[in-house]
């Protein structure tokens, strides 16, 4: 094997990301086993030589959350132990995202925690994709490289051939990316009022802020869960005079009733990507996912290559 040929591992939560990237790359998936005891032990091997190598592994901490992080930490030990040059974990989806900050006493910042987790395995760098909150690459010391899904999900909606869609932020929190995608497509910008008062995934669009009467609205978030977010926000919009529904997200991460209440919502379709491939349910035909290995793999060759990664930032 080439000494500098890149090296892509793959986790169980990205098995098929994880082809795709390669695919793009045009080199093979590299081998490694994963093991699971009868009591839930998690034992991973690898069944090539890293030794002096930079390797990557791509594993998103989806369902289930817990397994799936604890199996990115033994990866990467793992290669430490086989004496791999550097590392990076390509994450991308970053579940603990969420937990980025105490907001109430007495709670864990379970980003940090998960941080600290993978600089003290020996992760020599990460990329992941739309984290919940930015700052959270200040929770590490090693770079981070936090992608945008923005492009390949703005492509496929020009694809669409939406005359002059509004952009809808569906809280105020995402007011900032959703700007991204309103100028990616040329359109203009509307603001959901969203109020969320406990931890029961549940959020009511109290009012929407912008014109959208008459017009084709699309709403953009970063993931969906419940997808409580997307219906309130979609059924206000029909409330509002929209004419048509439309959603992106990043990260369709989908717990069980998720797809029953999108299904029985005014949003026609629901572009997701690939970053999680292992929900607990089939997608519905109004969930279309947009690959974005391309990505990931355009991120791994420039690293690889040392050159700039800035590049796949859009301005």
């Amino acid at each position: 094997m080439d000494p500098d040929e890149i090296m892509v591992f793959g986790g169980s939560g990205s098995r098929k990301l994880v082809g795709r990237i390669c695919e793009y790359l045009g080199v093979p998936v590299c081998a490694g086993e994963v093991l699971r005891f009868s009591e839930g032990n998690l034992f991973v091997r690898i069944l090539e030589n890293v030794r002096g190598r930079s390797v990557y592994l791509v594993q998103s901490t989806s369902f289930p959350a817990n397994d799936n992080f604890m199996e990115l930490l033994f990866w990467i030990d793992a290669f430490k132990r086989a004496s791999a040059q550097s590392v990076t974990a390509v994450v991308p989806y970053f579940s603990y995202a969420k937990g980025d900050k105490k907001d109430e006493p007495r709670v864990s910042v379970r980003a940090r925690v998960c941080a600290d987790a993978i600089e003290a395995v020996g992760a020599d760098r990460m990329v992941t994709m739309d984290l919940h909150a930015p700052q959270i690459q200040g929770f590490f010391k090693i770079p981070v490289d936090d992608l945008y899904a923005l492009p390949a999900l703005c492509d496929r909606v020009r694809q669409m051939g939406l005359h002059e869609p509004v952009v809808v932020a569906p809280d105020a929190g995402f007011v900032k990316k959703a700007r991204k995608y309103a100028a990616y497509l040329g359109a203009s910008l509307a603001i959901g009022n969203k109020e969320r008062k406990g931890h029961d995934e549940h959020a009511e669009v109290v009012e929407i802020i912008g014109d959208v009467r008459g017009r084709a609205a699309l709403i953009v978030d970063d993931f969906t869960l419940s997808g409580g977010t997307l219906v309130e926000a979609a059924r206000s919009l029909v409330e509002h005079g929209a004419s048509r529904v439309f959603a992106m997200v990043t990260h369709g991460v989908f717990a069980p009733g998720a797809i029953q209440r999108i299904d029985a919502s005014p949003i026609e379709r629901l572009l997701v990507t690939d970053t999680v491939e292992t929900p607990p349910m089939e997608f519905s035909p109004k969930v279309e996912v947009v690959s974005v290995a391309a990505l990931f793999g355009e991120a791994i060759r420039r690293i690889h290559g040392r050159e700039s990664v800035s590049v796949l930032f859009p301005g």
